[in-house]
Formats: C-alpha cells, structure tokens, sequence
C-alpha cells in the first residue's frame, strides 16, 4: 500500500523519532525540495535529509506553518476586486488583452 506524501512547509516544526547527540527531538524545517533541511530546536544543527527519511523519521507536527495561497496573490486579489463589484452592482471590467 502506498503512503499520500506528508505536505512539510516551511517553519512546521516537526518531532522526529531518533534524537539527535544533543538529546533534541524538535526541528523546525527551512528548506524543500527532493531534500529537507531541517535545524534542531535545541542545538540550532541544520542538516540535510531525503524526502523519503524525513516522511520516514516523523513522530509528528509540533506547530504547522500557515498555508500559501493556491491561487497566487495577483489571482486572489483579481477575485477579490470581481466580488466586491458583483456586490456593488456593477459588472467588473472586462480583462484587457495585452496584445
């Protein structure tokens, strides 16, 4: 059975199940990508970890770091402005062609 990847963020604070030598179980993630870097709460050590041993490794989420917009800003804000003028009354503005 396959497991759903875990959605790390940047500033989740984890809790892995190994210690590291300083006796911390903490870490705060700062980097993404095919590989994780993580920096431990106690000591302040950053290391570099694969994907697959930091899915692996975590007990779980101390604190979660707060979600990006999935729609970008510049699309957040255009429906933002389309909502207000739908409840103003009025149609919004057609989009102009940058031709």
């Amino acid at each position: 059975m396959t497991r759903m990847p875990i959605d790390f963020r940047i500033g989740d604070v984890v809790r892995l199940r190994k210690p590291h030598p300083c006796g911390g179980t903490d870490w705060t993630v700062v980097r993404l990508g095919a590989d994780i870097g993580l920096r431990c709460l106690k000591c302040s050590h950053r290391i570099m970890i694969t994907r697959r041993e930091a899915e692996h490794g975590t007990k779980s989420f101390i604190s979660r770091a707060e979600a990006k917009d999935p729609l970008g800003s510049f699309e957040a804000e255009r429906d933002a402005a389309e909502r207000a003028a739908s409840a103003a009354g009025s149609d919004p503005a057609p989009p102009a062609d940058d031709a």
